[in-house]
């Protein structure tokens, strides 16, 4: 359980309500800029601070590990510590780190660092999220959501890449820290002059140590796992077969443990007796895998093939951006205003997002940015409505003793989804490159004619040149390979954007049978227990002796429900 939040009456100002709202989404930059800063200043970190790739690895474990375990621990801290408090602190300790970071080389200080953003960070997403669900509105909550998807979302997916490309290229990858600075102090700031949520008071539960420490086991296992998998070859290294059996034990031995916390465990099972949030967070590991996935095979397109700086690979995803936020503003509308339920715009949004994938599967090494750009933006387009339905799938039934640890599972099965569809789709390009380079190396040889004369042409031009005709024919046989590698990878490459638009070929039905199993599942389940003789409950009177006695279960929850929503509505911020 966790403490519900609601708004303090004394400052009821609808510009200290705007003031809570820009502060959380400048928390959540921070997040976005700290998360993205492995993805193009990779190379730049690694020949500052001399390290090997696998001292390297822990900058990215030691991030996201934490994160994850930050957001299972959200919910719990939020019961203990002030919200405006808790989230303020998170943004302070992410502005920290990140200006520590910036006049440090040492590798294992950069760890420590990166440890304290990932689980800032991981804090602030959650309490922040929770924040606006509890101080706002039911009704008024997809504007308000789409403008926290700006930052937790597009900020990662395309602005922080075009900032940090344009940094890398002309100042140095320290700079990419040092922006987060301003930006961490100017949400604290706002959110300390803002009308923030006080708790109220509930029930609490001691901290549940076994069931941390063996998701803690879990998260950190499997993080590792799916991050450096591909690069050991999976299985074929002892330590990846190793932590995959110690992460599956230790999540086995959690959920058996939290069955038999009955109620007072870490996780709140019940979450899932919500239909739409478990039909939320199964969609949250398929759109977690899109928008990670794309967010990886475009960049690294762009790279790879297309020879584009880190500033040119950061600007080919700006305008995507551009439309995820139109697409945000357009879902809000239609479902704030014209009161279109959220699930009617997640069929447009996969679909979008698989047009696209397959349009960029398309692309050639002579591609360049204007012929991937519609792709690109349609991409945006998809990820705009599907986000928005989602978040408001998951959490809009949700009450205020669970809503904190709906958000921090919601966001742990997208972060692992993405965690998947990276490992996915590097695999996937490995493979594929090397099944590649043999099936093309077997059809170009020497007694081919167009291979001749392709070796031919090439010796002629390096020797006109003044190269030693010797010399020339290796150089044009070496020329030659490059070039069959390079369309080896481009294949590999068009092959894993089809592979996105496939995931979401084969997930939609499956989906689509969830939700109508889950639906089902719960409409029995209804039945079943409204067959059911149930005793009848008191309520004893807190300003007399005497016992009420209430002429159904059911008629009893609704009136306490109804005095609970009262008394948040009343004391919600103005929107």
């Amino acid at each position: 359980m966790t403490a519900a939040v609601v708004a303090t009456q004394s400052r009821n100002r609808p510009a200290a309500g705007m003031l809570l709202v820009a502060g959380i989404v400048l928390a959540t930059l921070t997040e976005a800029i700290a998360s993205t800063v492995l993805s193009l200043g990779r190379g730049d970190i690694i020949g500052d601070t001399y390290a090997t790739p696998d001292e390297f690895a822990w900058l990215d474990v030691g991030y996201t590990a934490p994160k994850l375990i930050g957001f299972m621990a959200a919910a719990w801290l939020m019961n203990r510590i002030n919200p405006r408090s808790l989230i303020v602190c998170s943004t302070l300790v992410m502005g920290a780190a990140c200006a520590i970071a910036t006049i440090t080389a040492r590798l294992d200080l950069l760890v420590l660092l990166r440890v304290m953003q990932g689980f800032s960070g991981g804090i602030l997403l959650v309490a922040g999220q929770a924040i606006i669900f509890l101080a706002y509105p039911r009704r008024h909550q997809p504007i308000l959501q789409a403008l926290f998807a700006m930052g937790a979302v597009v900020a990662p997916a395309t602005i922080a890449p075009a900032l940090q490309g344009w940094l890398l290229d002309s100042q140095s990858w320290t700079w990419i820290f040092f922006s987060a600075v301003p930006v961490a102090l100017a949400a604290a700031g706002l959110l300390l002059l803002a009308d923030c949520p006080a708790p109220v008071k509930v029930a609490r539960r001691p901290f549940d140590w076994i069931g941390f420490s063996l998701v803690f086991a879990t998260l950190f296992c499997f993080t590792y796992v799916f991050s450096q998998g591909s690069r050991w070859d999976w299985f074929e290294e002892s330590r990846i077969l190793w932590l995959t059996v110690i992460g599956t034990a230790a999540l086995l031995a959690f959920v058996a443990q939290q069955a038999m916390a009955k109620g007072q465990g870490l996780l709140d099972f019940t979450l899932f007796r919500s239909e739409d949030f478990s039909f939320a967070f199964i969609v949250s590991f398929v759109a977690g895998a899109a928008l990670f996935g794309s967010a990886f095979l475009i960049p690294s397109f762009a790279v790879s093939i297309l020879a584009f700086t880190p500033t040119d690979a950061g600007l080919l995803l700006l305008p995507s951006g551009a439309l995820f936020i139109g697409a945000l503003l357009i879902a809000a509308f239609v479902m704030q205003v014209r009161r279109v339920p959220p699930i009617a715009t997640v069929p447009f949004g996969i679909l979008m997002i698989m047009v696209a994938m397959w349009m960029l599967s398309g692309s050639t090494i002579e591609s360049g940015a204007d012929d991937m750009m519609p792709a690109i933006v349609l991409r945006g387009l998809g990820l705009g409505f599907l986000f928005l339905s989602i978040t408001l799938i998951a959490f809009g039934k949700l009450n205020h003793q669970n809503l904190a640890s709906g958000v921090g599972l919601f966001n742990t099965g997208r972060q692992l989804g993405g965690l998947m569809g990276v490992a996915w789709l590097q695999t996937l390009i490995e493979n594929n490159v090397a099944a590649n380079v043999a099936v093309l190396g077997a059809n170009v040889t020497a007694g081919i004619p167009a291979v001749s004369e392709r070796l031919a042409t090439t010796t002629a031009m390096l020797a006109a040149k003044g190269m030693d005709p010797v010399a020339a024919g290796r150089a044009a046989t070496s020329l030659l390979g490059r070039a069959v590698a390079g369309q080896s990878t481009v294949i590999a490459f068009d092959t894993a954007f089809n592979a996105v638009a496939l995931l979401f070929v084969v997930a939609a039905p499956v989906l689509v049978t969830i939700k109508i199993g889950l639906a089902r599942y719960m409409r029995k389940r209804t039945e079943q227990s409204s067959l059911e003789p149930t005793a009848v409950p008191m309520l004893i009177a807190s300003t007399s002796d005497k016992a009420l006695s209430w002429p159904s279960p059911t008629l009893a929850s609704n009136v306490l429900d109804d005095g609970n929503q009262r008394q948040v509505e009343n004391a919600r911020l103005p929107a």
